[in-house]
C-alpha cells in the first residue's frame, strides 16, 4: 500500500486459487466472501457462512501462499463482542488484512438488491473494537460501507469518515455508481487510503488501472473474476464431455497432468522426500 500505484488483489475462494494467483506474480490476495459462499456451499452471498467457516478457508489461503491475503470479514458475525472474536480469529489465522461492512444480518453481497445497513454509531463502535482487538499493528482494517443504495452516496460519506475517525486504516464504499460518485468519494476523503472494489459485472463502472491510480486508491480487489473463468471453463468441459460420453477428443486443450502437478507444488513434495529419505 506505499508502493508507486495501488496493490492489485485478485479474488479467490480456495487455496489452489491463492497459489496460481502468486505464480501469476501478483503483489497480494483477496478471499471474497461471494466466491466462499459459491465454493464451499454452492449457495449465493447471503450470509450463509458464519466466523468459523471464513476463518477455517482463510486460514488454508494463507497458509497456501508466501502474500499478503486481505479477507472478507462481512459484518464481523454479531456486535461488538463479536467483531473482537472476529479479529483476533482473522489475525491468528495469518491475515494481513480484513474488511468489515454495517450491514444488518443477514448480510448480502454488496452488488445485490435489498441491503440494510444497522446505525452508524453501531459500526463505529465495531471498529473501534476491531481496533483494540488488534494484536499486530501491521493488519490493515477496512471498514465498508454499503449505504450508498439503501441512503444515497451523503450518508456512506458521513459514514466512511465516522469510521475513520474511529480508526480504520482503509475505506471501502461499497457499489459506487458512475465515475462522478467515484471521483467525490476521493474528493471528500483525500487523506486516508480507499479500496476500489472492481466486481465483474458489478453496479461500479469497470475503470481502467491507470484512472483507478490518478484518482488515488491504495488497493483494489476483483473478487469474482477467477471464480467466473473457473465456472465458464468447467461448464464448457462439462457439456462436451456430456456430448461426447469421455474427455478423449478434447484432452489436449486441457492443462496438462504434469503442469497441473507443479503449480499445485508436487516438485517440492519431491524435493522433500529427497531430503529425508532413510
Amino acid at each position: 500500500m506505499r508502493g508507486a500505484g495501488p496493490m492489485v488483489l485478485p479474488g479467490c475462494y480456495d487455496a489452489l486459487g491463492a497459489r496460481l494467483i502468486e505464480q501469476a506474480g501478483f503483489e497480494g490476495v483477496y478471499m471474497t466472501g461471494f466466491g466462499s459462499a459459491a465454493g464451499l456451499l454452492g449457495r449465493p452471498d447471503v450470509g450463509l457462512l458464519g466466523l468459523a467457516e471464513m476463518v477455517d478457508n482463510a486460514r488454508r489461503i494463507a497458509d497456501a501462499v508466501d502474500l499478503p491475503v486481505v479477507a472478507d470479514a462481512d459484518t464481523g458475525y454479531g456486535n461488538q463482542i463479536n467483531v473482537i472474536r472476529t479479529v483476533q480469529s482473522y489475525e491468528r489465522a495469518g491475515l494481513a488484512g480484513l474488511h468489515l461492512e454495517d450491514q444488518i444480518l443477514p448480510k448480502k453481497c454488496g452488488h445485490m438488491e435489498g441491503k440494510q445497513v444497522v446505525p452508524v454509531d453501531e459500526m463505529v463502535g465495531k471498529i473501534r473494537a476491531a481496533v483494540a482487538a488488534r494484536q499486530n499493528p501491521d493488519l490493515v482494517l477496512i471498514a465498508r460501507t454499503d449505504a450508498r443504495a439503501p441512503h444515497g452516496l451523503d450518508e456512506a460519506l458521513r459514514r466512511a469518515e465516522a469510521c475513520a475517525e474511529a480508526g480504520a486504516d482503509v475505506l471501502f464504499v461499497e457499489a459506487l455508481q458512475g465515475e462522478g460518485e467515484i471521483e467525490r468519494v476521493r474528493r471528500e476523503l483525500p487523506e486516508v487510503p480507499m479500496l476500489f472494489n472492481w466486481v465483474e459485472g458489478g453496479k461500479t463502472p469497470p475503470l481502467d488501472l491507470a484512472t483507478i491510480a490518478e484518482l488515488g486508491f491504495a488497493m483494489i480487489i476483483m473478487p469474482i473474476g477467477t471464480m467466473l473463468a473457473a465456472t465458464a471453463a468447467m461448464q464448457t468441459f462439462l457439456a462436451r464431455l456430456k456430448a461426447d460420453g469421455t474427455p478423449a477428443a478434447f484432452v489436449d486443450e486441457l492443462l496438462g497432468f504434469g503442469e497441473f502437478n507443479e503449480a499445485i507444488g508436487l516438485g517440492e513434495i519431491v524435493e522433500l522426500e529427497a531430503r529425508f529419505a532413510d
